[in-house]
Protein backbone atom coordinates (compact mmCIF):
# COMPACT_ATOMS: atom_id res chain seq x y z
CA UNK A 1 0.00 0.00 0.00
CA UNK A 2 1.15 3.47 -0.93
CA UNK A 3 1.95 6.15 1.66
CA UNK A 4 0.35 8.94 1.67
CA UNK A 5 2.61 12.10 2.46
CA UNK A 6 1.76 15.69 4.32
CA UNK A 7 4.75 18.46 4.12
CA UNK A 8 5.31 21.44 5.54
CA UNK A 9 6.88 24.02 8.01
CA UNK A 10 6.02 22.05 11.64
CA UNK A 11 5.16 23.79 14.59
CA UNK A 12 4.32 22.65 17.83
CA UNK A 13 1.56 20.20 18.25
CA UNK A 14 -1.99 21.67 18.84
CA UNK A 15 -3.48 20.07 22.20
CA UNK A 16 -6.65 19.11 23.57
CA UNK A 17 -8.32 17.32 26.69
CA UNK A 18 -11.33 14.54 25.81
CA UNK A 19 -12.57 12.72 28.75
CA UNK A 20 -9.08 13.88 30.59
CA UNK A 21 -6.96 12.13 27.68
CA UNK A 22 -4.67 14.46 25.45
CA UNK A 23 -5.37 14.73 22.04
CA UNK A 24 -2.72 15.69 19.30
CA UNK A 25 -2.82 17.54 15.71
CA UNK A 26 0.59 18.11 14.10
CA UNK A 27 0.64 20.74 12.20
CA UNK A 28 2.64 20.94 8.54
CA UNK A 29 2.18 24.46 7.06
CA UNK A 30 -1.20 24.44 6.68
CA UNK A 31 -2.15 21.62 6.97
CA UNK A 32 -3.18 19.79 10.35
CA UNK A 33 -2.78 15.71 10.58
CA UNK A 34 -4.64 14.03 14.01
CA UNK A 35 -1.94 12.30 15.27
CA UNK A 36 -3.43 9.80 18.41
CA UNK A 37 -5.28 8.09 15.46
CA UNK A 38 -1.75 6.73 14.03
CA UNK A 39 -0.22 5.57 17.23
CA UNK A 40 0.16 1.85 16.46
CA UNK A 41 1.14 2.97 12.71
CA UNK A 42 4.03 3.16 10.74
CA UNK A 43 5.00 6.60 10.92
CA UNK A 44 8.21 8.74 8.91
CA UNK A 45 9.37 12.30 9.99
CA UNK A 46 11.93 13.00 6.81
CA UNK A 47 13.08 16.51 6.97
CA UNK A 48 13.15 18.55 3.81
CA UNK A 49 17.11 20.52 4.78
CA UNK A 50 15.06 24.05 4.85
CA UNK A 51 13.87 25.71 7.91
CA UNK A 52 11.78 28.78 7.77
CA UNK A 53 11.58 31.07 10.43
CA UNK A 54 7.86 30.43 12.40
CA UNK A 55 7.77 34.10 12.97
CA UNK A 56 8.88 36.28 9.80
CA UNK A 57 8.82 33.14 6.92
CA UNK A 58 12.44 33.79 6.02
CA UNK A 59 14.84 31.03 4.86
CA UNK A 60 17.10 30.46 8.13
CA UNK A 61 20.45 28.19 8.20
CA UNK A 62 19.53 27.60 11.87
CA UNK A 63 16.83 27.47 14.22
CA UNK A 64 17.01 29.67 17.86
CA UNK A 65 14.44 29.29 20.34
CA UNK A 66 12.54 26.55 18.44
CA UNK A 67 12.14 28.09 15.52
CA UNK A 68 12.98 31.66 15.26
CA UNK A 69 15.75 32.57 12.66
CA UNK A 70 18.53 34.85 14.29
CA UNK A 71 16.99 38.49 13.44
CA UNK A 72 14.06 37.56 15.12
CA UNK A 73 15.53 36.06 17.92
CA UNK A 74 16.98 38.99 18.47
CA UNK A 75 14.49 41.01 18.57
CA UNK A 76 11.03 39.78 19.42
CA UNK A 77 9.95 40.42 23.16
CA UNK A 78 8.95 36.80 22.86
CA UNK A 79 12.48 35.49 22.52
CA UNK A 80 13.82 37.81 25.30
CA UNK A 81 15.61 35.73 28.36
CA UNK A 82 12.46 37.17 30.92
CA UNK A 83 10.32 34.28 28.66
CA UNK A 84 12.50 31.78 30.31
CA UNK A 85 12.98 33.51 33.94
CA UNK A 86 9.78 35.64 34.10
CA UNK A 87 10.99 36.87 37.49
CA UNK A 88 13.69 38.79 35.10
CA UNK A 89 10.34 40.77 33.46
CA UNK A 90 11.57 44.39 32.73
CA UNK A 91 8.65 45.69 31.31
CA UNK A 92 8.12 48.51 34.36
CA UNK A 93 11.33 49.52 33.78
CA UNK A 94 10.22 50.68 30.07
CA UNK A 95 12.92 47.75 27.91
CA UNK A 96 10.60 45.88 26.76
CA UNK A 97 11.39 45.04 23.32
CA UNK A 98 7.88 44.80 22.61
CA UNK A 99 5.41 47.03 24.84
CA UNK A 100 2.16 46.29 22.71
CA UNK A 101 3.37 42.01 22.71
CA UNK A 102 4.03 42.45 26.60
CA UNK A 103 0.82 44.16 27.03
CA UNK A 104 -0.99 41.53 25.65
CA UNK A 105 0.61 38.50 26.63
CA UNK A 106 3.07 39.32 30.30
CA UNK A 107 0.48 41.72 32.08
CA UNK A 108 -2.16 40.15 32.01
CA UNK A 109 -3.44 37.23 34.60
CA UNK A 110 -0.95 34.20 35.22
CA UNK A 111 -1.56 30.72 37.13
CA UNK A 112 0.98 29.60 39.43
CA UNK A 113 0.42 25.98 39.69
CA UNK A 114 2.02 22.36 41.14
CA UNK A 115 2.46 19.76 38.70
CA UNK A 116 3.19 16.00 38.81
CA UNK A 117 5.17 15.25 35.68
CA UNK A 118 8.53 13.43 36.65
CA UNK A 119 7.63 14.35 40.03
CA UNK A 120 6.02 17.68 41.30
CA UNK A 121 6.89 20.73 40.12
CA UNK A 122 5.77 24.61 40.18
CA UNK A 123 5.19 26.40 37.21
CA UNK A 124 3.59 29.61 36.22
CA UNK A 125 1.45 30.23 32.88
CA UNK A 126 -1.12 33.03 31.45
CA UNK A 127 -4.63 31.89 32.66
CA UNK A 128 -5.56 31.13 29.19
CA UNK A 129 -3.21 28.64 28.56
CA UNK A 130 -4.33 25.40 31.08
CA UNK A 131 -4.45 22.88 30.39
CA UNK A 132 -2.44 23.17 27.35
CA UNK A 133 0.80 24.21 29.30
CA UNK A 134 0.34 20.61 31.65
CA UNK A 135 0.30 18.60 28.57
CA UNK A 136 2.91 20.23 27.08
CA UNK A 137 4.86 19.62 29.99
CA UNK A 138 3.69 15.89 30.06
CA UNK A 139 1.77 16.06 33.26
CA UNK A 140 -0.67 13.76 34.28
CA UNK A 141 -2.10 15.53 37.05
CA UNK A 142 -2.30 19.99 37.92
CA UNK A 143 -3.79 22.15 40.76
CA UNK A 144 -3.62 25.82 40.52
CA UNK A 145 -2.39 27.82 43.55
CA UNK A 146 -1.91 31.31 42.60
CA UNK A 147 -3.73 33.54 40.23
CA UNK A 148 -1.66 36.94 40.14
CA UNK A 149 -2.26 40.24 38.30
CA UNK A 150 1.04 39.81 35.40
CA UNK A 151 3.89 37.37 34.69
CA UNK A 152 6.71 39.61 36.58
CA UNK A 153 4.58 38.44 40.02
CA UNK A 154 4.05 34.43 39.08
CA UNK A 155 7.88 34.83 38.62
CA UNK A 156 8.51 36.08 42.24
CA UNK A 157 5.77 33.54 43.40
CA UNK A 158 7.65 30.50 41.53
CA UNK A 159 10.67 31.74 42.59
CA UNK A 160 9.63 31.67 46.21
CA UNK A 161 8.17 28.09 45.86
CA UNK A 162 11.07 27.05 43.75
CA UNK A 163 13.56 27.07 46.70
CA UNK A 164 11.68 23.93 47.98
CA UNK A 165 10.07 22.48 45.12
CA UNK A 166 11.53 21.47 41.57
CA UNK A 167 10.60 24.06 38.51
CA UNK A 168 11.35 22.01 35.62
CA UNK A 169 10.64 18.28 34.58
CA UNK A 170 13.08 15.82 33.77
CA UNK A 171 11.99 15.02 30.10
CA UNK A 172 13.69 11.32 29.88
CA UNK A 173 11.84 10.73 33.33
CA UNK A 174 8.56 11.56 32.17
CA UNK A 175 9.21 10.08 28.79
CA UNK A 176 9.76 6.47 30.55
CA UNK A 177 6.25 6.09 32.36
CA UNK A 178 3.62 7.26 34.83
CA UNK A 179 4.90 8.73 37.76
CA UNK A 180 4.22 7.44 41.41
CA UNK A 181 0.96 9.56 42.07
CA UNK A 182 1.12 12.83 44.37
CA UNK A 183 -0.91 14.43 46.83
CA UNK A 184 -1.31 17.92 45.06
CA UNK A 185 -3.49 19.50 47.43
CA UNK A 186 -0.83 17.95 50.46
CA UNK A 187 1.49 19.69 48.50
CA UNK A 188 0.04 22.69 47.97
CA UNK A 189 -0.71 23.22 51.84
CA UNK A 190 3.48 22.38 52.68
CA UNK A 191 4.61 24.86 50.31
CA UNK A 192 2.28 27.45 51.55
CA UNK A 193 3.06 27.43 54.95
CA UNK A 194 7.17 27.14 54.48
CA UNK A 195 6.59 29.97 51.53
CA UNK A 196 4.29 31.83 53.65
CA UNK A 197 6.57 34.49 54.59
CA UNK A 198 7.80 35.13 50.97
CA UNK A 199 4.26 35.89 49.98
CA UNK A 200 3.33 37.63 52.44
CA UNK A 201 6.18 39.91 51.43
CA UNK A 202 5.22 39.94 47.54
CA UNK A 203 1.35 40.70 49.15
CA UNK A 204 2.78 43.57 50.39
CA UNK A 205 4.37 44.76 47.88
CA UNK A 206 2.27 44.54 45.12
CA UNK A 207 -1.40 43.91 46.66
CA UNK A 208 -3.61 41.54 48.15
CA UNK A 209 -5.65 41.41 44.72
CA UNK A 210 -2.58 41.36 43.12
CA UNK A 211 -1.46 37.91 44.61
CA UNK A 212 -4.77 35.69 45.05
CA UNK A 213 -4.34 32.55 46.56
CA UNK A 214 -6.22 29.98 44.87
CA UNK A 215 -7.98 27.35 47.59
CA UNK A 216 -10.94 25.52 45.99
CA UNK A 217 -9.34 24.49 42.85
CA UNK A 218 -9.83 21.03 42.08
CA UNK A 219 -6.45 18.35 40.54
CA UNK A 220 -6.93 17.84 36.82
CA UNK A 221 -5.91 14.39 35.83
CA UNK A 222 -4.38 13.54 32.27
CA UNK A 223 -3.45 10.50 30.44
CA UNK A 224 -1.86 10.22 27.58
CA UNK A 225 -2.24 7.81 24.73
CA UNK A 226 0.67 5.80 25.12
CA UNK A 227 0.92 2.19 24.35
CA UNK A 228 4.12 1.20 25.61
CA UNK A 229 6.88 3.39 27.03
CA UNK A 230 10.54 3.23 26.40
CA UNK A 231 13.35 1.70 28.85
CA UNK A 232 15.48 3.20 27.56
CA UNK A 233 14.78 7.44 26.16
CA UNK A 234 17.01 7.78 22.76
CA UNK A 235 16.18 11.12 20.92
CA UNK A 236 16.33 11.41 16.98
CA UNK A 237 18.06 14.36 16.15
CA UNK A 238 17.59 15.60 12.38
CA UNK A 239 20.37 17.94 12.21
CA UNK A 240 22.52 14.88 12.18
CA UNK A 241 20.37 12.59 10.81
CA UNK A 242 17.59 13.88 8.72
CA UNK A 243 14.99 11.31 9.19
CA UNK A 244 12.87 9.39 12.28
CA UNK A 245 10.54 6.70 11.60
CA UNK A 246 9.52 3.35 13.09
CA UNK A 247 6.29 2.71 14.73
CA UNK A 248 4.25 5.52 16.82
CA UNK A 249 4.26 3.49 20.48
CA UNK A 250 2.30 7.11 21.77
CA UNK A 251 2.79 10.84 22.47
CA UNK A 252 3.11 12.88 25.72
CA UNK A 253 4.04 16.16 26.05
CA UNK A 254 5.70 17.46 22.51
CA UNK A 255 7.17 14.37 22.13
CA UNK A 256 6.35 11.90 19.31
CA UNK A 257 7.39 8.11 21.24
CA UNK A 258 8.63 5.45 18.49
CA UNK A 259 9.92 2.05 19.21
CA UNK A 260 12.95 3.17 17.27
CA UNK A 261 13.03 6.75 19.57
CA UNK A 262 11.54 9.88 21.00
CA UNK A 263 11.19 13.38 18.87
CA UNK A 264 10.64 16.42 20.46
CA UNK A 265 8.25 17.93 17.90
CA UNK A 266 8.68 21.43 19.49
CA UNK A 267 12.32 21.68 18.92
CA UNK A 268 11.79 21.63 14.94
CA UNK A 269 9.27 24.43 14.62
CA UNK A 270 9.67 26.27 11.34
CA UNK A 271 11.61 22.49 9.86
CA UNK A 272 9.88 21.62 6.63
CA UNK A 273 8.89 18.15 7.20
CA UNK A 274 7.95 15.21 5.60
CA UNK A 275 5.03 12.75 7.51
CA UNK A 276 3.90 9.74 6.01
CA UNK A 277 2.33 6.58 7.44
CA UNK A 278 -0.01 4.09 5.70
CA UNK A 279 -2.23 5.04 8.49
CA UNK A 280 -3.07 8.55 7.13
Amino acid sequence: MALSNVAGAASKMRTALEDNEAQYTLTLGQQSVPMNPLIGSRVTLAYQQQIHCVHCGRLSKKSFSQGYCYPCFQRLAQCDSCIVSPEKCHYFEGSCREPEWGEAHCMIDHIVYLANSSGVKVGITRGTQLPTRWIDQGAVAALPIFRVSNRLQSGLVESAYKAHVADKTSWQAMLKGTPPEQDLYARRDQLAEVCSDEIDALQKRFGLQAIQTIDDADVQHIRYPVVEYPTKVKSFNLDKVPLAEGTLMGIKGQYLIFDTGVINIRKYGGYQLELSSPAL
